[in-house]
């Protein structure tokens, strides 16, 4: 019995070492583009990909996130202004990567761009709550990467899709939950859908952390923000003190949370 769980063990840590030691060739011949690269995770990431050598393609969403980021890393990386959310602002950049990576494709695409509020009970929201993250989280990311899956296929790579571990429990009223279990339910088909081509498509469910997105006093503000217009009706069926226990236990959580490398 001991023998058998020690040959285990040892075979687990060979494949580990193994797989510890791979390496891919010709990085600094690779392009990866990322969305949301203003803050946060797409931001880190950019960084630490410049900083293997990779040519990155860092797309944010204003002008500022794309200048401070351009002064934190080496001259590979260059950056793009891009709306999810709109049509257009994808279209251009497409047109823009295209000619950056000429004949070699897009050897990666990291769809990361997201935004978590707003997001309360569900009766407190309104339409417009829900299109307002569904437009970035979900719509946003099936539109890019339809976008630049020709480039991708070009260079038989890979897309990655973060998703989140509220893609599998939905612990959130609002748009949130509903994007990321699409994300996964988008990325479950469409990985089907290219290998045939090579292509691999992967999701990524990151736990819970602070962010420039997600932080106490952000969501605090957002919660008496969606309060303050929830009609009296409504009001007055649920109480003050629900709301009062919603804002408390939702900002205590947060400040429970890691913030972000």
């Amino acid at each position: 019995m001991w023998l058998y769980l020690a040959a285990l063990l040892g075979l687990y840590f060979l494949r580990r070492w193994y797989r510890e030691r791979q390496s891919v060739e010709g990085l600094p011949e690779k392009y990866v583009l990322i969305t949301g690269c203003d803050s946060g995770f797409g931001n880190q990431l950019a960084k630490q990909l410049d900083a293997r050598g990779l040519r990155v393609l860092a797309a944010c969403l204003t002008q500022q996130g794309a200048e401070q980021l351009r002064k934190a890393t080496s001259e590979r990386l260059q950056t793009v202004i891009l709306d999810v959310t709109r049509t257009d602002s994808i279209a251009a950049a497409t047109a823009w990567v295209k000619e950056q990576v000429g004949n070699k494709g897009l050897w990666g695409l990291v769809n990361n761009a997201g935004i978590a509020f707003p997001t309360a009970p569900n009766e407190w929201l309104t339409k417009d709550d829900f299109v307002k993250v569904l437009d970035v989280n979900l719509i946003g990311l099936i539109e890019v990467t339809l976008s630049f899956l020709p480039l991708v296929k070009q260079a038989r790579g890979r897309v990655v899709n973060v998703a989140s571990t509220m893609g599998r429990v939905a612990m959130l009223g609002g748009g949130y939950c509903l994007a990321k279990y699409g994300v996964e339910a988008f990325s479950d088909s469409l990985r089907r859908e290219l290998l045939p081509f090579g292509v691999k498509l992967c999701i990524i469910e990151p736990g819970a952390f602070r962010t420039q997105i997600l932080n106490s006093q952000l969501l605090q503000d957002m919660v008496q923000e969606v309060w303050g217009r929830v009609p009296a009706e409504i009001k007055e069926s649920y109480g003050q003190r629900y709301f009062d226990t919603c804002e408390f236990l939702g900002t205590s959580l947060v400040s429970f949370f890691p913030v972000a490398p």
